[in-house]
C-alpha cells in the first residue's frame, strides 16, 4: 500500500464526505477509493469513517488521522516548493459557517476573485443564524457576530458590523420620528432573537450607554426577516447598517436618533485552535478580513 497516496486520498475522502463525489473527482470509479480506504484501515487497525445522515464523518480516530495528514502534506508541500523554488498554491476544502445576509450580500460577491487568486480551493458555506459548533459540526472557519464566550477557539477580529437605528420615511411620517430612548416606548419595535432570547438595544447617548429591551408585535431571529419588517413600515429596527446599505442610498429608509448611536457589533473569524493552521483556512480568513476592511459598514473602529 503507497500510504502517501493513501494519505493524500483519505483527506479528500473526508473534505468530500463521499467516496462516490472522489471516485467521480479522480476518475478511478467509487470501488477503487472505498477499497483504499479500506486497506488504510486494516493497516492501522481502526475504523476511521463512518456513515451519518450528513454522509461519510470522521470517527475520533478518523479525526485525528486527518489532522495530522494535513499537516504532513503541507509541510511536504512547502519543502517542495523551497526546494523547487516555486510558489504552492493552496488547495482542499474549507467549510465555513457564516450568517446568512453577510454570506449573501458581502462574502458570495466577493467569491470570484478569491477563486482567481486561489483556484484550487473549494468552498463550502454553511449558513445559519445559530452558532454553529466548529468541532462537533465539521466547520473549518467560522464567521461571527457579537459578543464572543470563552472557549478554546483561536479568534480574530476583523470588523465592526455598525449599528443603527432604523425606519421607512413613511413609518415615521405617520407615526412620528423619536428623539430619545423613553419616546422609543410609544413606538413599535422590531424585536430581535437569538436561541430563543430577546437582543437588548445597546445605545450610546450623551449620559452613557443605556440598555433597552425592545417590545412590539414581532420577533424574529433571523436579520433578513427583520429587515423585512422595516422595510414593510411594521416598525423601527435595530440592525447593522450593512443590512440597510442599499436602502439607505436609496433614500427608502433613515437612520434616526443618531445622537444614541449603537455600539458597534464585533465582527470575529473563529478556528479550531491547538492544531497548525492549513494555508488554505488561512487564506480563506485573510480574504473575510479583506471584505471587511474595504466595506465601511463592517470596518474596524479604531
Amino acid at each position: 500500500m503507497d500510504r502517501f497516496s493513501s494519505l493524500k486520498l483519505f483527506v479528500r475522502v473526508v473534505e468530500r464526505g463521499s467516496f462516490t463525489h472522489v471516485g467521480r473527482e479522480l476518475g478511478i470509479g467509487q470501488p477503487a477509493v472505498s477499497k483504499q480506504i479500506g486497506a488504510l484501515e486494516a493497516h492501522l487497525g481502526a475504523q476511521l469513517l463512518s456513515r451519518t445522515s450528513r454522509g461519510l464523518q470522521p470517527t475520533a480516530a478518523g479525526l485525528d488521522l486527518y489532522e495530522s495528514a494535513i499537516r504532513i502534506l503541507e509541510e511536504l508541500e512547502e519543502t517542495e516548493g523551497r526546494i523547487g523554488r516555486k510558489s504552492v498554491k493552496p488547495s482542499g476544502m474549507v467549510r465555513l459557517a457564516t450568517p446568512p445576509a453577510l454570506g449573501r450580500m458581502y462574502i458570495i460577491p466577493k467569491l470570484p476573485d478569491f477563486f482567481e487568486r486561489y483556484p484550487e480551493i473549494s468552498i463550502d458555506i454553511s449558513a445559519s443564524e445559530r452558532r454553529v459548533d466548529l468541532v462537533r459540526d465539521g466547520i473549518d472557519v467560522a464567521l461571527r457576530v457579537g459578543a464572543l464566550p470563552d472557549s478554546t477557539l483561536i479568534a480574530r477580529k476583523i470588523g465592526d458590523l455598525h449599528m443603527m437605528i432604523v425606519a421607512t420615511q413613511a413609518y415615521l411620517e405617520h407615526h412620528g420620528t423619536p428623539v430619545s430612548p423613553t419616546d422609543l416606548r410609544s413606538h413599535n419595535l422590531i424585536v430581535g432573537q437569538t436561541q430563543g432570547a430577546v437582543q437588548p438595544w445597546k445605545l450610546n447617548g450623551p449620559d452613557g450607554v443605556v440598555m433597552l429591551d425592545p417590545e412590539g408585535n414581532i420577533r424574529s431571529n433571523d436579520v433578513e426577516d427583520q429587515r423585512a419588517a422595516v422595510l414593510a413600515g411594521l416598525g423601527i429596527g435595530y440592525a447593522g447598517r450593512a443590512m440597510f446599505s442599499q436602502d439607505l442610498d436609496a433614500g427608502t429608509v433613515v437612520s434616526i436618533m443618531e445622537d444614541y448611536a449603537p455600539e458597534p457589533s464585533p465582527i470575529h473569524v473563529l478556528s479550531v485552535s491547538g492544531k497548525r493552521m492549513p494555508q488554505r483556512f488561512r487564506v480563506v480568513i485573510d480574504f473575510l478580513a479583506e471584505i471587511c476592511a474595504r466595506e465601511p459598514a463592517l470596518r474596524l473602529t479604531r
